[in-house]
């Protein structure tokens, strides 16, 4: 279960070191492209697998190896879909100016749920769900995007998926009780796909 909390006090930057550099794509040189990789996985702290690079400019020797250019990399941590995530809710609360606590999780079903926690979560609540469910849409298509397979991303915040759920329960129960009585139809307002169900 990873954490992360958004302080706009440090421009919404994740507080580790190590987080910071996530999706951030940083240039080193050396004599050699081995030489250049070494000092990008030590500043990192991690191991070649966890990385990916791109090589800006080979290292070459001129005029009988008199002249030597160095080679430059640039190098950036692999991320996995949990980073991904927590990178692009962190952009999405940084530019709404809010302080958000993120807790990500993969459930039994092998779907990422994020759990958001604040002051004023009704904003990023909305009208009957309306925002968090377009927020929880952008975080499966930021995750998806280069994935190969689908990975089901669910969003909630003060418990209110569980609080919706009972809610149309309810109203269901309810309007089953109306159309014994009444027998007629009664038509619901239009639901998401996730309220449907």
């Amino acid at each position: 279960m990873e954490k992360a909390v958004i302080d706009n006090k440090k421009c919404g930057q994740v507080c580790t070191k190590k987080e910071r550099y996530i999706m951030e794509w940083k240039e080193f040189s050396a004599k050699t492209t081995n030489e250049a990789l070494t000092n990008a996985l030590i500043e990192f702290n991690t191991s070649s697998d966890k990385v990916e690079y791109e090589v800006v400019e080979k290292e070459s020797s001129k005029l009988l190896g008199l002249i030597n250019k160095p080679a430059i990399i640039r190098v950036r941590l692999k991320m996995g879909y949990e980073e991904i995530a927590k990178d692009f809710l962190v952009k999405v609360f940084h530019a709404m100016n809010m302080e958000v606590e993120i807790e990500i999780s993969i459930d039994e079903d092998g779907a990422l749920c994020a759990d958001l926690r604040g002051e004023h979560m009704g904003i990023l609540i909305g009208k009957r769900g309306n925002t968090l469910d377009s927020l929880q849409y952008l975080v499966s298509l930021a995750v998806n995007r280069n994935s190969e397979s689908y990975i089901k991303v669910k969003l909630d915040t003060e418990n209110y998926r569980e609080r919706r759920k009972e809610t149309l329960e309810n109203l269901a129960h309810n309007l089953a009780h109306k159309v014994k009585r009444i027998h007629k139809p009664v038509y619901l307002e239009p639901m998401n796909p996730y309220e449907r169900r």
